[in-house]
């Protein structure tokens, strides 16, 4: 086996794992109960998902300005996609589909200090 075949397969298993991973925040996306663990489903295992995706395609492709251009879609979901699961929760709060009774921020010491001591 060459070291192009070695990173062939490198390249299946990553598209393989990315896309179940896709596959889960899918399925999270349609099981969950509520928005919270709906914007969760949608956010962690899919940020990977593509990630791994991405770098599957590169080590398939192996081309410099193939390779760069996918550095540079991964930034942007690693910057987007955290940025939109914030202002969807931020609507949901907004709008009332979010209780405030099922937010919970830690508890508080006599200071209101939210901090662990220690």
């Amino acid at each position: 086996m060459t070291a192009v075949d070695v990173l062939d397969v490198l390249g299946l298993v990553c598209l393989l794992l990315g896309a179940l991973l896709c596959l889960a925040a899918a399925i999270g996306l349609l099981r969950f109960p509520d928005l919270l663990t709906r914007m969760h489903a949608g956010t962690k295992p899919q940020v990977l998902g593509v990630l791994l995706v991405i770098l599957g395609v590169g080590l398939r492709s192996r081309s410099g300005l193939d390779v760069g251009m996918l550095v540079l879609i991964g930034l942007f979901q690693l910057l987007t996609i955290p940025a939109g699961s914030h202002m969807v929760g931020r609507a949901g709060f907004r709008t009332g589909q979010i209780a405030p009774a099922h937010i919970h921020l830690g508890q508080r010491d006599d200071e209101g200090d939210p901090r662990p001591q220690g």
